[in-house]
């Protein structure tokens, strides 16, 4: 059976996750650690010390071949479909065995081009908007649906 994993810490869309989650009866069970303790009506959560990747640790350790993760960290998103399951990012847009290699090289790349830059101050994300909410509820309902579909089996090509 299908469960929804959220690397929760400073996640925007716990809500939309919540809402679309409830919808269709789906555990949600959202991780964070001390810094930043959550309370829901519909999910589970999971508090863990504030450890650097101590919540990332803790998520990949419970969550199983065909659950789904909501993570923005490239590597969570990489071990969760290591394991078989599926990840989306906060933006609605899917992880996968086909773009993970190219999103961590990018992520590499970009953090050597700021180690190596003399600008200390790098500007923030930008502020989310509606239409963010709105792509991320219909590409996470997609998924859901997929995955759904599918009796929660992975074959590696979505």
């Amino acid at each position: 059976m299908m469960k929804i994993f959220v690397d929760a810490d400073a996640c925007p869309v716990v809500g939309i996750v919540e809402k679309i989650a409830e919808k269709y009866n789906i555990e949600v069970t959202l991780l964070c650690d001390t810094n930043h303790v959550l309370y829901s009506n519909y999910s589970d959560v999971i508090v863990v010390g504030a450890g650097a990747d101590a919540v990332d640790f803790k998520l990949i350790s419970v969550c199983h071949n065909g659950d789904v993760v909501v993570t923005q960290d490239y590597g969570v998103a990489a071990m969760a479909l290591g394991k078989g399951a599926y990840a989306i990012h906060q933006s609605g847009r899917w992880y996968t065995n086909e773009n993970i290699d190219r999103m961590l090289m990018e992520r590499h790349l970009n953090k050597k081009a700021r180690r190596g830059s003399h600008k200390n101050h790098i500007k923030g994300p930008k502020k989310r908007t509606d239409e963010d909410d709105l792509r991320f509820a219909e590409s996470f309902e997609k998924l859901l649906l997929m995955v759904k579909s599918k009796d929660g089996g992975q074959d590696g090509d979505f």
